[in-house]
């Protein structure tokens, strides 16, 4: 039977310093992407998602390979990129990286611009299949710096290849034979600066399905600091004969996703409230609706009194309510990171309130990074369990020291 995707999923998040998301990515099977935009004035997040526009829903041309394909769209996605950077001053020198995937009976083929990766993993391990464009992995490969400066190095960001800047560009575009049971990553390195190919493998691995792969590797990069937006794609393919089904798939205009914006946020927690107000309302009328029948001579000024002292009341339960929150959030704590991605004690509950009240605040930050513990012993320490005091200094000490097993991590 002929090998086919049989299972996909992608997820985008802003991480935990960026008010806006500039990723975009695509699950248009045969077809994927990942983009990472970068300028000012969200000039970022207009180059990703016209790369992702050229790609989504784009026809073969005639006797074309897929790698011919996948060269032919970046280039056009550079194209329309940079005449928009051209005729918009604000836009100007905007760019994006790009990671391509295309299934064929010839294998996996990529298309690659910029330091967004794309890996595989076969037989529980994991390959990279992409070379960066950037500085610091120029400066590796030719042997002036050692893998391990190279991780560490300030300027590892710089790209030396993207989608914009220029009106042409060089694409990387090769093709890759694949297996029954592979699994493909595609990646901003809003995770791969954050998270350890190490630890990539042993989260894709561990994971049952592709969302739940997703969901933990996006995590993961958070934990560690999340310092930039995180988007992941992964695609498993199989010869079993199976259909994606409708959890794994996204069709029409769904199927590009280019994060939230802090705007974007602040305007779905306020249709929330609104939502929520609007749900309990109307609960409470349909529970008065009996006796106010039974009580029509009562009098629209007496109904209207008995409301206004049921709002009080409310208004004041409500308050006593969100005093003992507050109150008991003061005798607990977690562990969690900080921005730099340290891990962190910190006296409250993991919540906020709507108007950016946060029930924590950071008691200790200690000097260990969370992308240097294992993944299983990180998941179970910075799980956001309300610990006390004694008990979060004792684990953090023991972790400074080396000597936190990992069954006293999870307790």
């Amino acid at each position: 039977m002929a090998l086919r995707i049989v299972e996909y999923a992608g997820l985008s998040d802003v991480g935990r310093q960026r008010e806006a998301n500039e990723d975009s990515y695509v699950l248009a099977a045969p077809v994927f992407i990942v983009a990472d935009g970068m300028g000012g004035a969200r000039a970022g997040e207009v180059a990703s998602r016209t790369a992702a526009e050229v790609f989504e829903g784009a026809a073969d041309g005639p006797e074309e390979t897929p790698e011919q394909r996948l060269t032919r769209l970046t280039q056009e996605a550079n194209r329309r990129i940079f005449e928009l950077s051209q005729s918009d001053a604000s836009r100007r020198g905007m760019g994006t990286t790009l990671t391509a995937a295309m299934v064929s009976p010839a294998g996996v083929s990529v298309g690659h611009v910029g330091d967004s990766r794309a890996y595989r993993l076969r037989d529980g391990s994991l390959e990279q299949l992409t070379h960066d464009h950037s500085l610091v992995a120029e400066l590796e490969r030719s042997g002036q710096l050692t893998a391990e400066a190279a991780e560490h190095h300030p300027q590892r960001s710089i790209i030396t290849r993207a989608l914009g800047p220029e009106p042409d560009v060089e694409v990387d575009a090769h093709t890759h034979a694949t297996r029954p049971g592979d699994v493909y990553l595609l990646c901003s390195d809003g995770l791969t600066s954050m998270v350890s190919d190490g630890e990539i493998e042993s989260i894709a691995r561990g994971s049952k399905a592709l969302s739940e792969a997703a969901e933990g590797l996006v995590r993961a990069a958070n934990q560690s600091g999340g310092r930039d937006n995180i988007t992941v794609v992964l695609f498993r393919i199989d010869d079993d004969g199976r259909e994606p089904s409708a959890d794994d798939t996204l069709s029409g205009s769904e199927t590009i996703h280019r994060g939230l914006t802090a705007d974007d946020v602040n305007s779905a927690v306020a249709e929330q409230e609104r939502t929520g107000t609007t749900t309990a309302t109307a609960t409470a009328t349909a529970t008065a609706a009996p006796s106010r029948r039974q009580g029509r001579s009562g009098g629209g000024s007496r109904g209207g009194l008995r409301r206004a002292l049921g709002l009080l009341v409310g208004l004041l339960a409500f308050a006593a309510i969100g005093a003992g929150v507050w109150l008991g959030a003061r005798a607990v704590y977690f562990l969690g990171t900080d921005d730099g991605g340290l891990v962190t004690i910190y006296r409250g509950v993991p919540y906020e309130l709507p108007l950016g009240i946060d029930l924590y605040s950071p008691q200790y930050v200690s000097s260990v990074p969370a992308r240097t513990i294992g993944v299983r012993r990180r998941e179970r320490l910075l799980d956001h369990e309300w610990r006390s005091r004694a008990d979060a200094e004792d684990l953090v000490r023991q972790l400074e020291r080396g000597t936190l097993e990992l069954g006293r991590a999870g307790r």
